[in-house]
């Protein structure tokens, strides 16, 4: 089956490689060419990895416990995940990325869409442009990219997907494609061969689970995916999947989104760094988590109608008993004041909370969530209930938000939270964090002749 590709629209995908480990290496260029992994939370599991920390077999999600070894022996250097510094890099380098193109979406921390229709030159010209992108943007933050362009959202992550493996495995892809890869501008023959070298669960939106159903159907590279009847993959499968087989034909289904879309429910938990065993520590870490989920939910400009707590033992902690409660707690009117939340989440944890166990993790979730703009009228019939807030009082959470912008985050905190200059349990293991370079004046790389 030939794969149309028609009218002249061209999408990039542009992917930092290796992000977190890049990053790192900008300001510490001594970890270049060393095997370096980033940690999550506590310093628990491995959330990113160099090429080299690769080449050792470890794994992504992998515990630190079970890699440590590689340090002594390898040489494996171990960072704190660093997500302020990892922020404001990504966004210089997302700004840097789109001013090559009109329209720009940024997927993830990481990784952004450029959309070149109508930019001059046709498809013929943008592996030069993609090239010129690279470097600037290697240039100008420090952090390598790889360029995958196609004439659909899907098939610009099929080509990033070989520009990558290009550099980083030779030999799996013709070595001219490595770091930016044009599947519009070549041969039919070309594309095809490329389709069968690359697996069916390399493609944008094939989970684990669909891939493995796809193969035991016997589809087990792209261009059998491409050669199945759409309106079968719907049946057999979803929509959603038959539009990423269109997709792979050259047919744009996916558009652009300028502004990322409003989540449906906002998330804020961590693991602690020690057990915490008493109902205060976990007041202070549910209302710290509370409004922190608070300002994430005015940014977006939303009210929540419901409060999801849960807390939790660690399941790894063998010797330790094992005690795990969740409840969600329905609000009166939706808000998005920080106060009402936080007495919401505590409302929560004394519903569910039991003395004598070692608390490892909780988690605020923020539910039922609303523009801010909806509102339900209601005839004033005497006094609120306890716990409601006037809609004026929403002056006072932008007066918060501004503070915590302008002087740091929980320069202005509810009082539940405790303070922040105490040694808080609930406050994650950190110890090789690198320090916040371009956020912070105090934490900013001098140079020195």
């Amino acid at each position: 089956m030939s794969i149309q590709y028609g009218v002249w629209r061209m999408y990039a995908l542009v992917d930092g490689n290796n992000f977190y480990c890049s990053v790192e290496r900008v300001f510490r260029p001594s970890l270049t060419g060393r095997p370096v992994v980033v940690m999550g939370s506590n310093d628990g599991c491995v959330i990113a990895r160099s090429n080299e920390a690769k080449a050792l077999g470890v794994k992504m999600g992998e515990p630190w416990f079970q890699c440590r070894h590689l340090e002594k022996d390898q040489g494996l250097v171990a960072l704190s995940a660093n997500f302020t510094l990892y922020g404001d890099m990504s966004e210089r380098m997302m700004t840097v990325a789109g001013s090559f193109a009109p329209r720009q979406e940024v997927y993830s921390i990481d990784e952004c869409f450029l959309d070149f229709a109508g930019m001059p030159g046709g498809p013929g010209s943008l592996v030069e442009t993609g090239r010129a992108l690279r470097e600037k943007v290697l240039r100008w933050t420090g952090i390598p990219t790889c360029v995958g362009f196609g004439p659909t959202k899907t098939l610009a992550k099929l080509a990033n997907h070989i520009a990558k493996s290009a550099e980083r495995k030779p030999g799996s892809y013709p070595e001219q494609l490595a770091q930016v890869c044009n599947l519009g501008e070549l041969a039919d023959e070309v594309r095809r061969e490329l389709l069968v070298k690359t697996e069916v669960k390399e493609v944008w939106g094939v989970g684990p689970r669909i891939g493995a159903q796809l193969n035991a159907a016997g589809v087990s590279t792209v261009l059998d995916l491409v050669r199945l009847d759409p309106a079968a993959v719907r049946r057999r499968f979803s929509v959603v999947l038959e539009k990423t087989v269109l997709e792979l034909r050259g047919i744009s289904c996916l558009t652009l989104e300028d502004a990322p879309a409003s989540r449906q429910q906002i998330m804020c938990s961590r693991s602690f760094g020690r057990p915490v065993l008493e109902m205060e520590g976990l007041v202070e870490a549910l209302s710290d988590f509370a409004a922190r989920a608070a300002e994430k939910l005015r940014k977006q400009e939303n009210l929540a109608g419901a409060v999801h707590v849960f807390i939790t033992t660690s399941p790894f902690r063998k010797e330790d008993r094992q005690y795990s409660r969740s409840v969600t707690v329905p609000l009166v009117r939706p808000t998005g004041d920080t106060r009402v939340l936080v007495s919401a989440a505590i409302l929560a944890l004394r519903a569910v909370f039991k003395p004598g166990y070692r608390y490892a993790k909780a988690g605020v979730m923020l539910m039922e969530l609303q523009p801010e703009s909806v509102h339900q009228a209601e005839l004033d019939l005497g006094e609120p209930e306890p716990g409601t807030v006037p809609r004026d009082r929403s002056k006072l959470m932008s007066a918060v938000d501004a503070v915590n912008r302008r002087h740091g985050r929980g320069s202005l905190m509810v009082a539940s939270a405790g303070l922040a200059t105490a040694r808080r349990e609930f406050v994650p293991k950190q110890e090789r964090r690198t320090p916040h370079y371009t956020t912070s004046w105090d934490d900013m790389p001098v140079a020195r002749a």
